[in-house]
């Protein structure tokens, strides 16, 4: 439970870091609208070569109609939602829950 915890809090970290990154770029950008960096594009300049692994085996091994529609939408969505989201589940999952006393008559 406490590793679940701290993964989940680590995990709003990163999601807290990553969003403070977008908002810098959007304020830095001479346009002024709001930047918002995919998960695909984070994970494609950390590893590309992963990236096209997971993109094979998938294909290959599972669907290819799954990587597609998919997984390409789930890696166009902003990274700070995906690691907020994320760790806001981790850490529910991994909280202290109650004792409850159950009395029987």
């Amino acid at each position: 439970m406490m590793m679940l915890r701290v993964l989940g809090v680590w995990s709003l970290l990163l999601a807290m870091v990553v969003l403070t990154i977008d908002g810098t770029k959007s304020l830095a950008s001479s346009e002024g609208q709001w930047i918002a960096t995919p998960l695909g594009e984070h994970w494609f300049k950390l590893d590309a070569a992963s990236l096209n692994a997971a993109q094979a085996a998938i294909e290959r091994y599972v669907s290819p109609t799954l990587w597609d529609p998919v997984i390409v939408s789930f890696l166009q969505v902003p990274s700070w939602i995906i690691f907020g989201v994320l760790g806001l589940a981790l850490y529910w999952c991994g909280r202290k829950r109650r004792r409850i006393n159950v009395y029987d008559n």
